[in-house]
């Protein structure tokens, strides 16, 4: 039924076109920009959940 109602449609294949076209650059950039990422950044980033000193910190700064 679907697809009924998308072949009647002019011009549909335009939009997966346009779709592919907005997303081979956006891939292409988020990739290059995770492969330029600092590893140090990285390293932190992915320790945050893991470090407790963090939140005690905050815990300690918001008690009265």
């Amino acid at each position: 039924m679907l697809s009924r109602y998308l072949s009647s449609i002019e011009g549909i294949a335009a939009y997966s076109l346009f779709s592919l076209f907005i997303f081979i650059p956006f891939f292409i950039a988020v990739t290059i920009w995770v492969l330029r990422l600092d590893k140090k950044f990285l390293n932190y980033m992915g320790a945050m959940p893991l470090d407790d000193s963090l939140e005690n910190a905050e815990k300690k700064e918001t008690l009265p």
